[in-house]
């Protein structure tokens, strides 16, 4: 480990980890081959192959390895099905590990809500695994006809109408949806702003595109922090279903079918890098109240991969900092929002106020880190340490080109910070992966990027 970050010393990446483990295994000429599925929604199924101990031999450090390389999967790729072939000892782990009170309850039950069926793990023979199913879909870069592109976000919605790939009308306005009990208060603020573009329009209505924080499969809602206060009931009731619902109302007014596309705010944001760069294999990350990300493949089509990186494992250090949501340790958002600044400013020597929100303490931070304060540059380059290490862990479930940074925390010097150092980790570090392009896109092309990328998801068919 070339880079220790200067602030958190007990720090072991991911990669380094996995790196190490695997040298390990093939050194003991005890190996053993085994390979991993995932199923989700539609029959798509991911696979990944590794070596481990034969059973019997290192049974605790193959099961800690190989639950961590399970669990990064299920936040990169989705699933509610884990198949496992060739360890009948780890079989047996991981499915004790994956069930309701077992080790991985939260993830159990949030990819059993998210896929609408029970979470499972079965035994397969590498004769039985299921064949691999990508769902490389071509979403985006629609830019004729009449759109609409919706961007809601937790404190603003932003709507757009775009004419042949121009837009001709966008409107921010404030709302507070994360406060709100009454789908109704949702379903009014989505239509009238839908309503307005489509005026702007003439009310021609080719196609809806929506890019909004949170997990969609098929258009529906399955997790979003936006609908945080609507009771469950309700959610079942009004919510899943909202985008769709207000597609049909429109479909009515205008007397024709309109194409309608949801897809998660961090995909549409790759997306729109990736429409920026006229280039593929984008992965967008977003440092902000959590870590949200989004990727574009090598087809410069969206995969329908849950890509929720504040979930997956970065720091297999055990006595790293857990996440209070998931009770998992070492995870993302701890590395990369601005949970991860406040953890840092205590080694930094920064005291913050206790009283202030956390948006307010990464304020502090970085009103220090303008005037070079460099026990604020300290904690911006930690992160970057972070960060290197993390890319080359994504590495591992992506094919990358392309990095877009965004999100409040990269706001400022700070940002820069976090940029060099991700960078200087590496080249220096990983060479293989020197080439890995690392951006900040500029804040104002991003938005106006976002509404067109948003309403380029549908396909209009002819």
């Amino acid at each position: 480990m070339k880079y220790v970050p200067i602030l958190d010393k007990n720090y072991k990446p991911a990669v380094l980890e996995l790196r190490q483990f695997q040298q390990d295994v093939l050194a003991s000429k005890k190996a053993n081959k085994i390979a991993i599925c995932l199923l989700r929604n539609n029959g798509y199924v991911y696979r990944f192959d590794m070596d481990v101990y034969q059973d019997g031999v290192n049974d605790e450090r193959n099961f800690f390895i190989v639950e961590r390389v399970i669990k990064s999967m299920l936040w990169v790729v989705g699933g509610y099905k884990i198949y496992l072939a060739g360890s009948h000892t780890l079989y047996q782990k991981i499915k004790a590990a994956y069930q309701d009170k077992g080790l991985r309850d939260f993830d159990y039950h949030f990819m059993s809500g998210v896929y609408e069926h029970d979470f499972e793990v079965e035994e397969a023979t590498f004769d039985t695994l299921p064949a691999v199913k990508e769902s490389s879909v071509p979403a985006g870069g629609h830019l004729e006809g009449n759109r609409i592109g919706f961007d809601a976000g937790g404190s603003d919605r932003k709507v757009s109408a775009v004419v042949d790939g121009k837009t001709i009308y966008s409107e921010e306005v404030v709302w507070f949806p994360k406060t709100n009990e009454d789908p109704k208060y949702h379903y009014d603020g989505i239509y009238t702003a839908m309503k307005t573009a489509a005026e702007k329009m003439g009310n021609k209505i080719d196609a809806i595109g929506v890019s909004s924080a949170g997990v969609y499969i098929d258009n529906k809602i399955m997790v979003a922090s936006l609908f945080v206060k609507v009771p469950k009931d309700l959610f079942e009731k009004h919510v899943k279903y909202m985008y769709i619902d207000i597609a049909k109302q429109l479909e009515k007014e205008v007397g024709h079918p309109i194409p309608l596309e949801v897809a998660n705010d961090g995909d549409v944001t790759a997306l729109a890098g990736a429409m920026e760069l006229k280039d593929t294999n984008v992965l967008g990350i977003a440092m902000g109240t959590s870590e949200a990300a989004g990727y574009v493949d090598s087809n410069g089509n969206l995969t329908g991969w849950l890509n929720e990186l504040a979930f997956v494992p970065v720091d297999f250090n055990k006595d790293a900092m857990v996440d209070e949501w998931s009770l998992d340790y070492g995870c993302g958002v701890k590395y990369f929002s601005q949970d991860s600044v406040i953890k840092l400013a205590p080694a930094a020597n920064i005291e913050l106020d206790p009283s202030l929100s956390p948006a307010e303490k990464l304020k502090v931070v970085q009103k220090l880190s303008e005037q070079d304060d460099p026990r604020a540059h300290q904690i911006y380059e930690t992160i970057g340490v972070y960060l290197g290490y993390a890319i080359a862990y994504y590495n591992v479930f992506y094919s990358i080109k392309h990095i877009l940074l965004l999100g409040r925390v990269t706001s400022g010097k700070g940002g820069n910070i976090i940029l060099k150092k991700a960078k200087e980790v590496l080249e220096n570090e990983f060479p293989e992966y020197a080439s890995i392009h690392l951006t900040m896109p500029d804040e104002t092309n991003r938005r106006v990027g976002q509404s067109i990328a948003a309403a380029s998801l549908p396909k209009i068919d002819k």
